[in-house]
């Protein structure tokens, strides 16, 4: 959530005309990843809850559309460090939710 909140700060921030750009496709990547997480123990089986790469993709996505912004000036570099961080963060704890549920299967 702290990713979603962070990206929602700076996107305040991008250009008008952008709204329906790179702001919404940012936004709808990073809201993206906790609802597939949520949707996960509600799945049949533990196999299907590992189906966990819809969020990990929305991540990637969110990320390079981040770098996109920076690169175009968009939001000033310093501002996009927390961000960066908490998709560091979200990152390894995919992978580590990941793994516990291969144990379970």
């Amino acid at each position: 959530m702290d990713l979603v909140e962070g990206v929602y700060h700076i996107t305040r921030a991008f250009p008008k005309v952008e709204t329906y750009g790179l702001t919404a496709q940012v936004r709808r990547a990073v809201v993206s990843i906790p609802s597939n997480i949520a949707e996960g123990p509600s799945r049949a089986s533990t196999l299907e809850y590992l189906h966990l790469s819809i969020a990990q993709a929305s991540l990637a996505e969110g990320e390079t559309q981040l770098e996109i912004a920076a690169r175009l000036h968009f939001v000033p570099a310093d501002e996009l460090v927390p961000v960066r961080q908490s998709c560091g963060i979200l990152s390894k704890q995919l992978f580590h939710l990941r793994e516990a549920l291969r144990v379970r299967v």
